[in-house]
């Protein structure tokens, strides 16, 4: 977890493409999310990708994104595409949906 001001905070939104469900994904991205001090969720969708929307300092963000895309996930991750915004608060904790 970064050390910065709520003016360093960011919003995440990913969505991981490959065999992503149904092998812990989801759960695995909790566990990361949560170390980097972050919120928001990781779902399924019904195309087969997970979403992953998470909220915290842009470097924590950042490093979690590149977990995604790295090879030590559960299942396979084939792509990796994700979108940056302000954040927007309102969340609290990191879940599976």
């Amino acid at each position: 977890m970064t050390i910065g001001t709520e003016a360093d905070r960011v919003r995440l939104t990913a969505w991981a493409e490959g065999r992503v469900q149904g092998v812990g994904f989801r759960w695995w991205v909790r566990s990361r999310a949560l170390e980097l001090g972050l919120v928001g969720y990781a779902e399924n969708l019904p195309d087969g990708r997970v979403k992953v929307l998470a909220e915290g300092l842009r470097a924590d963000c950042e490093r979690l994104l590149a977990l995604l895309q790295g090879s030590g996930t559960p299942g396979r991750v084939r792509r990796v595409t994700s979108r940056w915004a302000a954040a927007v608060g309102g969340l609290s904790g990191f879940f599976e949906r």
